[in-house]
């Protein structure tokens, strides 16, 4: 299942999640964004009830983008214990993602 977080669920969704959480900060308008789309949701099949995935959107939620610096979409964070143990800028390959994903499951 992916997930759309938003400024009000961040905190419960992510930072106190009990489980490692990838968040994609996005933008509808952003090409690369776009790309990353399908890969997102076949790893947030893929790893369901082990990692939440899911988005953010920039346009609609400008304090959470500040908060985690975001200057260039797609941008991702990997985050374990509330904490951001591993982030990326930028369209990955399916392979790199999983890479990162299974990292945080065995960190």
């Amino acid at each position: 299942m992916e997930y759309q977080f938003t400024n009000e669920i961040f905190n419960e969704e992510v930072m106190n999640s009990d489980i490692p959480v990838m968040v994609d900060f996005y933008a509808d308008w952003c090409g690369p964004c776009q790309m990353m789309m399908p890969i997102v949701e076949d790893m947030a099949k893929k790893y369901d009830g082990k990692i939440k995935i899911g988005k953010v959107n920039t346009d609609q939620q400008r304090d959470l983008a500040a908060k985690f610096g975001v200057m260039s979409i797609p941008s991702f964070f990997f985050i374990k214990d509330g904490k951001v143990v591993n982030s990326s800028v930028g369209g990955m390959t399916k392979s790199r993602i999983e890479a990162m994903l299974d990292s945080l499951l065995s960190e």
